[in-house]
């Protein structure tokens, strides 16, 4: 399944399958993702790149 970011649905939905993935993660990424699953807020250009780059490293698959 491929996630798109406009969506918070999704974009939670993908930043708790990056969590669930066995990849390692810093306390501030996971911290970052944590976020992404409470805030809607829309993310900025340099968090777009910063989710794009964890989500590539855990194998999942989503588009900006």
């Amino acid at each position: 399944m491929t996630y798109h970011l406009e969506s918070w649905e999704q974009r939670k939905r993908a930043a708790l399958q990056i969590l669930a993935n066995d990849h390692r993660l810093t306390r501030k990424s996971g911290s970052f993702l944590g976020q992404c699953v409470a805030d809607p807020t829309p993310l900025s250009d340099k968090q777009i790149d910063w989710f794009l780059t964890l989500a590539e490293r855990s194998g999942v698959a989503v588009e900006a």
